[in-house]
């Protein structure tokens, strides 16, 4: 409901009440609490006892001189005629009377009756005129709540689009169609009727959708997915007719629909074999994109994460005609999403966008926009006009790893077997062939962590190697072998990294076929309920001896790389002691201190150079120590 509406309904609340309270006021009749007969009425007469009377029709109110009997009140009524008589004896006892002009078949007396459930009658009329000329559309379920945007409202161009230029290029031709469709109609061509944005949350498909609108200067129809299911049969595909209607009289135009899969899931999965509301409002959905009557000029976009769940008769040639995969941006798109997003932020002479960038490895673009916008806060907190390097990092920081603890009361015990924890993944990182360069090692207790070892890749790397996989699973048991090593103690703060380190060698051996005794086979395909929308079960497609070979394999994989973790502390103990002993000294050591570190000290093993091979799907590696709550 909107504003003024609700001062409308307000207005006429007040004047009804003030109408009601006046009609009151004015109609409401002399009050009498004792009623007597006639008779009586007529010997209190000749007493003297009466002081004033009112004749309504049959009716007699009055009042007398003083209370009578034991009743304290004055006033009452009777009913009986006004003869001539009694007129007589009144004039003789000098009581006061008057006769009431209003009789019950009048028509003011009936008007003055009837005047509130009149007046609410007006204003429940008035009130659903509103609603049906306003935004709600209380009573029009099946019309659609789709938002339209007009050029003049759009403001959002391909100049405020960054990190995405290979989608951009693809849908740029929709925008060359809109102004000038002779130059491919010419040559028997024409424009795609769909265009379907993939990729994972937060990487601009929306952003992308709105600035081909503002580009090609035509009407853009907002709605999403959700917006056309409601709990009433055939209200969905009543909107999506509705929808199509109004593009057709704002043609050319353009039709985007947010988060598809919310009305275009493949049909006939529905729980319970029943009739699928949702299966209904998409065949219509797929009538209307391309059905016997051609909507000419008519563009429909849309947007999705989850392309896999979509129904195949919405993403043949004719409806979608085209699929743009909108990824996350890379190390140079990046940079390019962050001069976007901080183009009216000012910004310190230290800062280096190219730095951030090449250190946030899979950030999307909202990613991007929420690090810049934390960075503007955390230098608003501090009091300087400028964002600094240092506001980005502890951005940063707190992004990827967490809110500082501060306030978190930890033994020393703990801190000390902390220390030694991220002090065995930095080791082990740091020595260890094919493993990304240390960021930063920490022991301040961050979201559900009490220690943190952040590694970051030199590039962006889409691969991974059996190398690097194992280099990998040395790294996260670096800070258990650390454990068992000085403490000869374990400890549930490798709780995590164990998960981690059993998820990585089960893939290893039944999805990327990288173990040499069980061979290049995958296992366990998955089963999908499409309705559900995620993976709930797998099935077991291998023998009893398969599976027991799968473990035997997972748990060697693992067995052998915490043996080298272990190895490879042992032969630098020394090294490891001063490692931990700097944390608990400075509790945040960076990349180059721990470069220094190491270089200054000789191992007691020469170990290759680094392979440098891929070790991550572009995201940042953590090692964390979860000795808290969570463990």
């Amino acid at each position: 409901m909107n504003s003024q509406l609700f001062k409308n309904l307000v207005l006429w609340l007040v004047i009804f009440v003030a109408i009601i309270a006046l009609y009151q006021l004015v109609h409401t009749p002399r009050t009498a609490t004792l009623e007597i007969p006639y008779s009586e009425f007529l010997e209190y007469v000749d007493k003297g006892d009466v002081k004033e009377l009112e004749f309504k029709g049959e009716q007699i109110l009055g009042e007398f001189s003083s209370p009578v009997g034991e009743s304290s009140e004055t006033g009452f009524k009777t009913v009986g005629p006004a003869s001539e008589d009694l007129l007589k004896t009144l004039e003789e006892k000098g009581v006061s009377f008057k006769f009431d002009a209003n009789k019950e078949g009048s028509l003011t007396h009936i008007l003055l009756n009837w005047a509130p459930l009149i007046l609410l009658i007006v204003i429940m009329v008035f009130f659903m005129r509103q609603l049906q000329a306003g935004g709600t559309k209380a009573m029009s379920f099946g019309k659609n709540k789709a938002r339209m945007l007009s050029e003049n409202q759009n403001k959002i161009t391909f100049k405020d689009v960054a990190g995405v230029d290979e989608a951009k290029e693809e849908v740029q031709e929709i925008v060359e169609f809109l102004k000038s469709p002779k130059k491919f109609t010419k040559v028997g061509g024409r424009i795609p009727k769909g265009i379907l944005l993939v990729g994972p949350p937060g990487t601009g498909k929306t952003l992308l959708a709105k600035a081909i609108a503002g580009e090609a200067g035509v009407p853009f129809f907002i709605i999403s997915g959700s917006d056309f299911v409601e709990m009433f049969v055939g209200v969905g595909a009543s909107r999506v007719r509705d929808l199509f209607a109004q593009a057709k009289r704002h043609a050319p135009c353009i039709v985007f629909v947010d988060e598809l899969d919310a009305v275009g899931r493949h049909r006939g999965a529905g729980l319970g074999g029943g009739h699928d509301e949702r299966e209904q409002t998409l065949n219509q959905l797929l009538v209307e994109m391309d059905g016997f009557e051609s909507n000419e000029g008519i563009i429909v976009m849309a947007a999705t994460n989850r392309p896999d769940v979509l129904d195949p008769a919405l993403l043949r040639p004719g409806r979608f005609d085209r699929q743009v995969v909108v990824p996350r941006p890379d190390v140079r798109g990046r940079e390019e999403i962050l001069k976007v997003h901080s183009r009216n932020t000012p910004l310190d002479s230290d800062v280096e966008l190219t730095v951030i960038a090449r250190s946030t490895p899979g950030f999307s673009g909202a990613d991007l926009e929420n690090l810049v916008n934390e960075s503007a806060l955390h230098a608003a907190r501090q009091n300087r006009a400028k964002i600094s390097m240092q506001d980005f990092e502890f951005a940063k920081d707190k992004v990827i790893m967490g809110v500082e603890r501060k306030s978190m009361i930890i033994s020393d015990a703990e801190r000390k077997i902390t220390a030694y924890h991220e002090a065995g993944h930095a080791l082990v990182a740091k020595l260890t062939p094919g493993t990304d360069p240390i960021h930063k090692v920490t022991i301040i207790p961050r979201g559900m962590a009490l220690g943190v070892t952040q590694q970051l890749p030199i590039e962006d790397r889409y691969t991974l190697s059996r190398t690097s996989l194992n280099g990998t699973i040395m790294v996260l048991l670096g800070g258990r072998a650390a454990e068992e090593i000085v403490f000869s103690e374990r400890t549930s703060g490798a709780g995590n990294d164990l998960d981690r380190v059993t998820d990585i060698a089960r893939r290893m051996v039944c999805e990327w076929g990288m173990s040499e005794k069980v061979g290049p086979v995958t296992f366990g395909k998955g089963e999908e309920q499409i309705f559900l929308g995620k993976e709930i079960s797998k099935s077991k497609d291998y023998s009893e001896e398969t599976a027991i070979e799968i473990d035997s394999e997972i748990r060697s994989i693992v067995t052998e790389n915490y043996n080298k973790a272990k190895t490879t502390l042992e032969d630098n103990i020394d090294l490891l002691h001063k490692l931990a002993g700097m944390l608990l000294d400075k509790e945040v050591i960076d990349g180059k201190e721990l470069e220094e570190l190491v270089s200054s000290h000789k191992p007691q093993k020469d170990y290759p150079s680094p392979w440098q091979n891929p070790t991550t799907e572009g995201s940042v590696a953590f090692r964390s120590s979860n000795n808290s709550e969570d463990a």
